[in-house]
């Protein structure tokens, strides 16, 4: 697995953050807020990428969204431990994603035209901006010829990348993925966009407390950026190999809402759908689920709908019983590289038996009433985990990790 994120641009200091709580957001610093309403994200900090390219030269020519898929891709090949020159690369396949692609080159060019004339735009600003760029280039940085998409589902990019890899290897399509997401939009159009919808939170003098899922409080999500990239393997494949393996990929489910652009389906019904049909292909039942990693933006309304859909896919019984946590109290919202490193995080819980908390829930919204691990990380045995994911159109997918 390989991680780049406001706490953490390894899988270890992304971990150990999470655990210790360590909020990523402050107020930002890619350019002046002193005209926006919101003034406060989840930055990316010391991140170099020519590090993570063979070629240096190559990171100058792609946008910031794909040098974060790059590098995490990088990562979580290193991590793996795969001899790629031993591996049949036509049956290694790249799904990562984007929810919005490179909008800081298309900003950027974007008023090269208004200002400077059609003649100054960048031979390269299409290629920058098309979100399916970091998939393109992490194939062709390690020659890996397999199934390459990148599935745009806005938040549910990720998972919906990881899940839909998933089934490639279980049809016979490949033996490997490197599946996730990566997301750069933390720019001019991307902050005023999201405020002008009144999505975000206001909380500006104090960033660390602004990201309170669950939370009476709460206001909006806080906006983050980074990649989230797993090395998906068929288990006989990976034995052969004798990888060290995390956990297992079980269940995936996507569904639909059908019913707004931008709000959830009031009583969580696809949400909750997508929950039962990833644990119907995992063969789960409802209690034997231990621990949520929930989309859990910290929106008003979101949180409560989330909330509604766990009941309804495990029962009250069971609902009340699962541990649920919001790496986003801690990160922000990472869109459609989310799930990525929401899923390292699940199958992170499971490999140490420790779940990490949600932070900033100091008052409890009545209509959410599950164990959501407040203020500190939790010991305990986690053999199924789910990892939630939902997006804008109405989109949603669920994964379900096993222990092995």
């Amino acid at each position: 697995m390989g991680v780049i994120s406001p706490v953490g641009n390894t899988l270890e200091t992304f971990w150990e953050s999470l655990k210790a709580g360590r909020s990523g957001i402050g107020h930002y610093t890619m350019f002046d807020s002193s005209s926006y309403d919101c003034k406060i994200s989840g930055e990316v900090k010391n991140f170099d990428p020519g590090s993570y390219f063979k070629n240096p030269k190559d990171a100058r020519r792609a946008d910031r969204f794909t040098q974060f898929g790059v590098a995490a891709a990088r990562m979580a090949i290193e991590d793996s431990g795969i001899d790629l020159e031993k591996t049949d690369r036509t049956r290694f396949g790249v799904m990562v994603g984007s929810g919005i692609g490179g909008l800081q080159s298309l900003e950027h060019d974007t008023e090269k035209l208004i200002n400077q004339g059609p003649s100054r735009v960048s031979p390269f600003v299409i290629a920058l901006m098309i979100p399916n760029m970091a998939s393109g280039i992490i194939s062709m940085q390690y020659g890996l010829a397999g199934p390459n998409m990148a599935i745009v589902t806005a938040c549910a990019t990720g998972n919906n990348c990881i899940g839909e890899a998933w089934r490639s290897i279980k049809f016979g399509d490949a033996d490997a993925f490197l599946a996730g997401g990566s997301e750069s939009s933390i720019s001019r159009v991307g902050m005023a966009g999201f405020a002008a919808m009144r999505a975000l939170s206001l909380r500006n003098d104090e960033p660390e407390r602004a990201s309170r899922p669950w939370d009476r409080d709460r206001d909006g999500f806080v906006m983050g950026e980074g990649a989230g990239v797993i090395v998906l393997e068929e288990y006989e494949h990976a034995k052969a190999r004798g990888a060290r393996i995390y956990c297992e990929l079980a269940g995936y489910g996507a569904t639909a809402d059908a019913f707004h652009m931008t709000q959830p389906q009031p009583e969580g019904v696809g949400a909750a759908r997508a929950m039962t049909i990833a644990m119907r292909h995992a063969g789960v039942n409802p209690e034997d689920v231990d621990y949520i990693n929930a989309h859990a933006t910290s929106t008003p309304l979101g949180d409560i709908c989330e909330t509604k859909a766990i009941k309804s896919a495990l029962g009250i019984e069971a609902a009340k019983k699962v541990m649920i946590s919001a790496t986003k109290s801690l990160t922000g919202h990472l869109l459609g590289a989310a799930g990525g490193i929401e899923c390292a995080a699940a199958a992170m819980s499971i490999k140490e038996g420790v779940v990490h908390p949600t932070i900033n829930l100091d008052n409890p919204d009545p209509e959410c009433d599950l164990d959501y691990v407040p203020h500190t990380a939790r010991e305990a045995k986690v053999r199924v985990a789910l990892s939630n994911s939902f997006g804008f159109g109405g989109h949603n997918a669920t994964l379900v990790l096993k222990a092995i």
